[in-house]
């Protein structure tokens, strides 16, 4: 008979007041305080949406008056919120309450789960737990002991019975900032009233999961299918509620997790929430494009600004729905004559910009950063912008779909994903440390390598963003540089702390662009950009190596033998011979064409021409690898089987004048194979000239800018500089492997 006995139990409706086996059907559901729908709260609201919890928030339109709990103690209002909310379900005996916080909260579960888990508590009241005794660190000694788990009551998360749950949030009034975790603290500490309420905490997060000295335990996990779920390894246990309880690091990776929480991505599908309020701008009219002003910050010198402006410009987006601001600080004021430039150009574009508006502060030092992009957000609100996009100059924007993509993400704060080349230094951080600076999040790199794509909530962005008009309405974006912190830095603080999401997208599977480094950028020489071949070489090698230089390398085109081995190829661009000419002749230091040459280890050169070094001008190391990256692999080809090191002692640029220095004599190269680049035109810049390789009598004459001649050095290519006639004739050359 004890079998039967056993089975009559299990059927009961109720035993002392706890959710038993075979009870009636039960309801769950979730009040939430929340007195703005804000970020955090939509997406609190999804997730609860997503696994079909039922919620009703209370306080919405409220004035809130709880306090920054953030900072100190407070919450006291929700307590009453909650108890004139519970009272209308306090006699539903087939309903479940469970309260949780809203801006901070995920939902993680479905109401069939969440009741399944209550009731193996065996409890009518049943409290998150953590390991900090907040707010009264002198009441951890009245807590019961506990062997294993969390031992502290937490408030961000309960739930109950509907008579217990209205009993505890309206034992008593309190003020509006009183504590809210010391109110339920007390009532779980009296042990009496512990027990009337059948109150219990869930020590081990098997429903709410506080994230505060938790994180190292946690793991985001995915199902078979691909979907996710978050993991405590202490416990084995996969909580329902994930609340980012504690300082602003918890709330950044309350964030991180809702990148995949609550169906929001798939190890399978990838970026499931990416099309949720999307507005798609493919089959719009010019006229229902959102006014966007794009404000561009010129602060510093930077490199290759005019590739930066034309990118801008070159947005896919109706310039009738554009206002440009373009701010150029005293610091920058290197880049004057160029902005003035662009912004002319700009004015005169058919069809135009509805506005065009240039903040020169070169003549006003004391302008600053922060003023700037205050005066820039203004502009945006005189157009009555939708939208502001924010771009610094080192922003190289080559998706031209860009601006037009971020708009139809439709987030608060959204950042294409930028990195610099061959780096992982990229324009949003994965985690922030506790003293607000960088922290390298676990998934950062498979984002910025583009392994996982999407939309990514991110506790800081910078260098390029787009700004939704509401944001800056709510006057939520606070610019405070300091000497420890840029202006980007405190704008993210400051958009953390008032809990306003901020995203970074690596969603397109083309680039958006890339970063420049400014880090080594001097603008004391003509032709800076120049110079940018270690820092900034995508950038440099589009300017300046020839756009068919990559032909020399293909093995299905022959290159071009003028004479027996020696081999003419593309190498460097126009405005790279351009360059090179201005910035020797801005040195000025020619030598003359002498024999006696202090340049050279032995004061004397045997073969003199009129020329200037590299060394001179500080481009030798550039030089270098210039032969190192872009010459190797074309000798290697033309000479097959010389491996060569590419050491060059002597890289130079001659100047040919008939009144000064017309030709060269016959002579052999101390290099085992010469290079010889064409810097100007034939027949316009200059008349005559060329090499004459005398063993083969055969002449290299017709020359274009960019070219290169390849020949060996010694013994078999004895070679004359050919008499100038007329002009100015300009080759660059380099002794390789001497």
């Amino acid at each position: 008979m004890w079998r039967p006995i056993l089975l009559l139990c299990a059927a009961c409706v109720c035993i002392e007041g706890v959710l038993a086996a075979s009870e009636p059907e039960y309801r769950l559901l979730l009040l939430t305080i929340a007195t703005e729908a804000n970020d955090g709260y939509n997406r609190f609201a999804r997730s609860c949406k997503h696994f079909g919890v039922e919620f009703e928030a209370v306080g919405m339109g409220e004035e809130w008056k709880g306090g920054d709990m953030l900072v100190s103690t407070g919450g006291g209002q929700k307590i009453g919120l909650l108890a004139k909310a519970a009272e209308k379900y306090k006699d539903e005996k087939n309903l479940i309450l469970m309260y949780t916080d809203s801006y901070d909260v995920i939902i993680t579960s479905s109401p069939a789960d969440i009741l399944a888990k209550f009731k193996d508590f065996k409890a009518k009241l049943v409290f998150g737990a953590e390991g900090f005794c907040w707010p009264d660190e002198s009441l951890k000694s009245k807590y019961p002991r506990l062997a294993y788990g969390k031992r502290f009551l937490n408030s961000g998360g309960f739930i109950g019975f509907a008579a217990e749950f209205h009993s505890i949030v309206s034992h008593r009034a309190v003020s509006d900032t009183y504590d809210d975790q010391l109110y339920y603290t007390l009532q779980y500490l009296d042990a009496e009233r512990r027990t009337e309420l059948g109150m219990k905490l869930d020590h081990r997060s098997h429903i709410f999961q506080n994230l505060n000295g938790a994180t190292s335990d946690l793991q985001i996990q995915f199902n078979e299918d691909g979907s996710s779920y978050l993991l405590n390894t202490a416990y084995s246990t996969t909580p329902s509620v994930v609340h980012g309880n504690g300082p602003l690091t918890m709330k950044d990776t309350l964030n991180r997790y809702g990148n995949y929480l609550a169906g929001a991505w798939s190890s399978k599908e990838g970026c499931l929430a990416c099309n949720e309020d999307y507005g798609d701008l493919k089959k719009a009219y010019e006229e229902e494009h959102p006014l966007v002003t794009i404000a561009i910050y010129i602060d510093q010198p930077v490199p290759f600004l005019h590739k930066v402006l034309e990118r801008v410009e070159r947005q896919f987006y109706p310039k009738s729905r554009i206002s440009v601001f373009l701010h150029l600080g005293f610091q920058a004021r290197y880049h004057a004559e160029k902005a003035k430039a662009w912004v002319n150009s700009v004015k005169s574009l058919d069809p135009p910009y509805a506005n065009v508006v240039f903040d020169d502060a070169t003549f006003n030092d004391t302008a600053t950063a922060e003023e700037a992009r205050y005066t820039g957000m203004n502009e945006c609100k005189k157009f009555n912008c939708a939208y502001y996009f924010s771009v610094n100059a080192d922003v190289m924007l080559s998706n031209r779909l860009a601006l037009k993509r971020l708009v139809e993400q439709n987030r608060t704060i959204l950042a294409p994903i930028m990195s610099k080349p061959e780096k992982l230094w990229s324009n949003f951080w994965g985690a922030v440390s506790s003293t607000g600076y960088y922290e390298r999040a676990d998934d950062y790199i498979s984002i910025v390598n583009g392994e996982r794509r999407g939309v990514w909530a991110s506790p800081h962005i910078s260098h390029v963003y787009l700004v939704r008009r509401d944001v800056i309405d709510r006057d939520v974006i606070v610019y405070e540089a300091a000497e420890d912190r840029d202006v980007e830095m405190s704008m993210s603080t400051a958009l953390r702390r008032k809990g306003v999401l901020m995203y970074a997208t690596n969603r397109e599977e083309s680039t958006w662009g890339h970063l420049s480094e400014l880090a080594s950028y001097d603008s004391k020489r003509l032709h800076n950009d120049l110079y940018q071949i270690f820092d900034n070489k995508w950038d440099w090698e589009a300017e300046y190596i020839h756009k068919n230089y990559s032909q020399a390398l293909n093995e299905s085109v022959p290159l071009k033998e003028p004479c027996p081995d020696v081999f003419w190829y593309p190498l460097v661009s126009e405005k790279f011979a351009q360059h090179m000419i201005e910035e020797v002749e801005h040195d000025g230091g020619w030598s003359g064409g002498r024999h006696e040459d202090k340049r050279l280890d032995g004061g004397y050169e045997n073969v003199p021409t009129d020329d200037i070094h590299m060394t001179q001008i500080g481009y030798q190391l550039h030089y270098l690898e210039m032969i190192k990256r872009y010459v190797l692999p074309v000798q290697l080809r033309a000479y097959p089987g010389h491996h060569a090191e590419g050491k060059a002692l002597l890289n130079f640029v001659v100047k040919y004048q008939p009144d000064r220095q017309p030709a060269l004599r016959p002579h052999h190269d101390s290099s085992t194979f010469t290079i010889n680049v064409c810097l100007n035109r034939p027949h316009i810049d200059y008349e005559g000239g060329g090499c004459r390789f005398i063993r083969y009598n055969c002449s290299v004459t017709e020359n274009k800018v960019g070219w290169t001649m390849m020949h060996p050095g010694r013994l078999t290519h004895y070679h004359e500089g050919l008499r100038t006639t007329g002009g100015t004739r300009y080759i660059l050359v380099s002794f390789v492997d001497p």
